[in-house]
Parts: C-alpha cells; sequence; structure tokens
C-alpha cells in the first residue's frame, strides 16, 4: 500500500472527513432505520421483493454461516454475481464480518476470473450456476476453502455448496469491530496493464465517498434503478451504499433491456445516470415517448466514460437536468458538478474538486489528484509505486484543462485504454490476443467514437505481405477461441500501410485516434 503523508491524515480527521465508521456501521445503520424500504430485482430468471429488513437478515444469516466456517476479519470473500439478492446479501455480510471484499463482474470470462483468483486468493467465493453467457468454473475455484453457487446444479463437478446451505438458522448480531483505516474492498479494473488491477479501498476511503457522493445528488430523486453490474465498482456504490444512505427503495436489473427500463419508468422508478450508454439506450429506443418516461429521468449524472457536449445538451432540451462528473475506481469522485450548478457548468465541464479532494496539472497536463476517498494503493506494489507520489498524489494518466472558475474539462488520456460504456478495456490485452492471428504484423487498439457508448475499441492493423485484413466476424471467432472477453472485442477495423510513430519509433495512438474521430465527423 502507499504511504499517506501524516499531515493529509491528520487534516482529514480534523475535518471529519475520516472517522471510527466502518462500511458495516454504515450499513447496519441504514438498514436498521428503515427495514420496511423496498428491495425489488427485475430479472426474468431470478426476480425478488422483499424489504431492507429481509435483505438485512439474509445478509446476516449469511455472515453467521461463514463466521461458523471459520470465516475472520480481514479474510478475502470474492463474489461473481449478477445484479441479484445474493449479492447485496455478500457484500453486507462481508461489511458486517469486517472481512474484504472482491466484486468481479459476472461477465468477466476465464481468464479474467482465473487472473483475480489466483491473485487475491480468497477464502469464500460464492457466485452463480450460469447467467447468460456466464457460467460457472469449478476448476478455478477448486483451490479456495468454501464456495457458495447460487442456484448450483448438483450434477455438476467441483466442491461447491448451494448458496442456501451457507446460511446460518440465526443471525449475526451487530458487526464485528474492525481498523476503519483496514481494506475492505478490493476492486479489480481493467487499464493499461495486460492484467486486472486490483484498487484496495479502505473503510474510511468508501465510507467518505458514500457520503461525498451522496452530496452530488438531488433529494427528490426518487426510486432508482440500478442496470450497471454490481461487480464493478459504481454499480456496487450505487446499488448497495447510497440507497441506504438515504433509507431509499433498491431497485436492481440483471440485463440491461431499454424496452423493460422503458416499462419501469412509466411505473414510476428513475434512473440517475452513469455512463451514457445507459441514457442514450434510453431516449434512442422506439418505445421513448417524452411525455411517458420524463418523469422517470428528471436527472443524469454522467460520467465513467467520455460524456459528449451533444448529449448532455440533448437532453438538457429535453427538459433533463444533466451533470457531469469525473472520477476513477482508484479515486471516485474527483471533480463534479452537482444537480443544481450553472448550466454552461453542467453541460459543458467535469465539474469543479469535490469536499476535500485537491487537483493540480502537470507541465504536459496530466491530472493530479489526491483526497479522503482516494485509495490505498494497488495489489501491485511496483504499480502503487508508478502511479502514487510520496507527496500523496495520484497520478491519474488524464489531460484536463481549468477554467477561471476551477472547473475541470478531460480533453485526453495519457493512459492507453478504452472506457466503453463505462467499462475498461486494455488496449495492450487485445492488442496481445489479436497478434495471433496469421495475416497481422502489427496492431493498434485505440478508442473510436461511439453515439451510445462513449468509445469503443477499434483495431488497426498493419499487414504480412499478402494477406487480406480480416472481417470483423473472423476476427471475433479468433478471439472467441482465446478466450478474451466479448465486452473487449474490436467493434471496427481500419488497415495502414505503416503507423505514424514517434522518433523513438512508437506508434502514435493519438494520430489514430484523431484521424478515425475526423472520419466519422465526415460520415
Amino acid at each position: 500500500m502507499r504511504t499517506i503523508p501524516a499531515e493529509l491524515v491528520k487534516r482529514y480527521e480534523a475535518e471529519g472527513w475520516w472517522t471510527r465508521e466502518t462500511l458495516g456501521d454504515l450499513l447496519a445503520a441504514g438498514l436498521a432505520d428503515a427495514p420496511d424500504a423496498q428491495f425489488r430485482v427485475h430479472s426474468a430468471v431470478r426476480p425478488y421483493e422483499g424489504t431492507y429488513g429481509d435483505v438485512d437478515r439474509l445478509a446476516r444469516r449469511l455472515a453467521a454461516g461463514l463466521r461458523a466456517r471459520g470465516v475472520r476479519p480481514g479474510d478475502v470473500i470474492a463474489a461473481q454475481l449478477p445484479n441479484w439478492v445474493e449479492a447485496a446479501a455478500v457484500f453486507y455480510a462481508s461489511s458486517f464480518l469486517g472481512t474484504v471484499l472482491v466484486p468481479i463482474v459476472h461477465f468477466y470470462g476465464r481468464k479474467e476470473l482465473d487472473y483475480i483468483l489466483r491473485t487475491v486468493q480468497p477464502k469464500v467465493f460464492i457466485t452463480a450456476e450460469r447467467f447468460g453467457r456466464m457460467e460457472r468454473h469449478p476448476d478455478l475455484s477448486a483451490g479456495v476453502p468454501i464456495v457458495g453457487v447460487v442456484d448450483r446444479d448438483p450434477d455438476r463437478p467441483g466442491e461447491a455448496a448451494d448458496f442456501d446451505d451457507l446460511l446460518a438458522d440465526e443471525p449475526l448480531e451487530g458487526v464485528i469491530q474492525v481498523d476503519p483505516g483496514a481494506p475492505t474492498v478490493i476492486a479489480f479494473t481493467s487499464g493499461t496493464t495486460r492484467d486486472p488491477k486490483g484498487v484496495v479501498h479502505s473503510h474510511q476511503t468508501l465510507v467518505f465517498e458514500t457520503r461525498q457522493l451522496g452530496g452530488l445528488l438531488a433529494p427528490d430523486r426518487g426510486a432508482q434503478l440500478t442496470g450497471a453490474p454490481v461487480g464493478h465498482f459504481i454499480g456496487m456504490l450505487n446499488a448497495f451504499l447510497l440507497p441506504v444512505l438515504d433509507r431509499l427503495p433498491i431497485n436492481l436489473i440483471d440485463v440491461w433491456d431499454p424496452a423493460k427500463v422503458l416499462r419501469l419508468l412509466a411505473e414510476g422508478l428513475t434512473v440517475g445516470g452513469g455512463a451514457t450508454y445507459f441514457i442514450t439506450s434510453l431516449i434512442d429506443h422506439p418505445d421513448f415517448v417524452p411525455g411517458k418516461h420524463l418523469e422517470g429521468l428528471r436527472y443524469a449524472g454522467l460520467g465513467g466514460s467520455s460524456v459528449p457536449v451533444a448529449i448532455t445538451s440533448r437532453l438538457t432540451e429535453l427538459g433533463v437536468t444533466a451533470y457531469r462528473s469525473y472520477g476513477s475506481t482508484e479515486h471516485p469522485s474527483i471533480t463534479g458538478s452537482p444537480y443544481s450548478a450553472p448550466l454552461e457548468k453542467r453541460i459543458y465541464t467535469d465539474g469543479d474538486p469535490m469536499t476535500g479532494v485537491e487537483i493540480q496539472l502537470a507541465e504536459d497536463g496530466e491530472i493530479l489528484s489526491r483526497g479522503p476517498d482516494l485509495c490505498l494503493g494497488y495489489l501491485d506494489p511496483e504499480l502503487t509505486a508508478k502511479v502514487f507520489d510520496a507527496d500523496g498524489w495520484y497520478h491519474t494518466g488524464d489531460v484536463g484543462v481549468l477554467d477561471a472558475d476551477g472547473y475541470l474539462t478531460i480533453v485526453d488520456r495519457k493512459a492507453d485504454f478504452i472506457i466503453r460504456g463505462g467499462e475498461n478495456i486494455s488496449a495492450l490485452e487485445v492488442e496481445e490476443a489479436l497478434l495471433g492471428m496469421p495475416a497481422i504484423a502489427e496492431v493498434a487498439v485505440v478508442a473510436a467514437p461511439d453515439p451510445r457508448l462513449g468509445e469503443r475499441a477499434a483495431a488497426v492493423l498493419r499487414l504480412l505481405p499478402g494477406h487480406e485484413a480480416p472481417t470483423l466476424e473472423e476476427l471475433r471467432e479468433y478471439l472467441t477461441g482465446v478466450g478474451l472477453a466479448r465486452q473487449k472485442w474490436p467493434e471496427e477495423i481500419h488497415t495502414v500501410p505503416d503507423f505514424p510513430r514517434t522518433a523513438s519509433g512508437k506508434i502514435q495512438k493519438v494520430v489514430l485516434r484523431g484521424d478515425i474521430a475526423a472520419r466519422r465527423a465526415r460520415e
């Protein structure tokens, strides 16, 4: 973990940003204070309707069952689950036990799952037998002491218990107290490295982030629907923490079906934003009727990927209060505009620094940030040393500009990844996979503009002599064979006789991105 400067620790504690409150304390208080608040899962395969009190008891029965099996504070619990009630139970149970939760996006494939499990070596792994393209891999969890499976198929191999068999008859009482500065969540996120990065957050950083981000939200936002995967940091935060903080109903959907979401909006639910895809998929859908659905789209807090001005302007014209924010899994809320900020700040900038957050721009425009919600570091100490400096600054890899009022606008990224609908895609990982195709001599994977998702992956190829470019179908068939997750597949192919390069021979990806964007603008 990184060394946090003593003067920052002292300041965060003096300001009341870091306290003795743990994640378990925050959740236990919120769940107990609103036992009748609604908890619903909108799912074709595993629907659920209950209350905070029901889910609290389920989580506490799971916590008691795991404790009886020897799980103790500091142990690691990994979970790969869709947006189901069991995912909430695991998250809450882990918080009550003082263990370290590793949420895993449910659509991660064998490659990512194998890497994560080998890296964190959990004492507990809870997953689903299958869901959509997801399927349990018993061989990958063979060394995990406790494996629980939702809807376990008894005919499939592997030493695993059904999820319900892990539940004790009597629930755990209270919250097991731990050091609030200790790790509580390890969130894996793809970036410029080949393998996902394990980002470590403490009770203090995550509790502060929850309270800080909650301050951006409108008090009349209603019962919001969470479609982002709860295995992703922001999905977890939006689904399981922010509603509990404000004692609001929790509504999850396990498959983002715009037609179904529009029906739920017409029934009184709301969508509060996220990556631009979640909003554009609704307003572009043929079933969208402004007079019928806009009440469920009163606010749109956008972030997690590129936020085109065209989108925020369009939403504004529809009467939606759109506002932007900037952050990452490492530093979740760096800047943001509240729903009440001036229009030009909300739709044209990414906001000003959040409470307790400091930012500065390096000579090349790179954004450096620090604050009470900044993570403890990475599981990889070399990566931690590379990204965090001795003064506590996080080097984001993003390039921005500040206006006269201190509002930040992101203009480029030094980091080499694509953010597709809020999910990071490592360009290096995709490039390494594609280089195994016989026709390809050299490849660069870059971000291309996408009107729905913000960005998508484009593969720029230099071919071997005498070879033709593969079709998208051929490329996808190959990537399926090497086990690359579907959301990482390139969605367009370009060929070049050679790449633009620096004096040292490195491919100038910024030129490639600009050429593709310019070509798209002319179409």
